[in-house]
């Protein structure tokens, strides 16, 4: 079972940008940090990818395939295993770092 995913979470875009959680849910906690849920996409912040077309760096990282057994304030909350697409590079976003001890499927 992969792990859930908490605001301390270490998520970064493929260039190295960092990803911040949009929302979490203070109420819920695992390893001590509150757990983060579906919603708003991650914010990136330091994406050093600068591409030839214009597009820009990464900006956000909207999260799909959440917990499908474990909700928090009625939102699925998100697993080690969920994936992220960068936008508006399309590149995948990777979970590096989360709390090693509330597992969810």
């Amino acid at each position: 079972m992969p792990y859930i995913l908490d605001a301390g979470a270490t998520v970064i875009c493929m260039h190295g940008g960092q990803a911040t959680p949009a929302v979490t849910n203070p109420k819920v906690k695992a390893g001590g940090q509150p757990v983060t849920t579906m919603g708003p996409p991650w914010s990136i912040a330091g994406c050093a990818f600068v591409p030839p077309t214009g597009t820009g760096p990464c900006a956000t990282a909207p999260f799909t395939v959440p917990a499908t057994r474990v909700m928090a304030g009625g939102q699925p909350v998100l697993l080690q295993s969920s994936s992220a697409t960068c936008i508006p590079t399309g590149t995948p976003a990777q979970v590096v770092v989360t709390q090693l001890r509330v597992q969810a499927t």
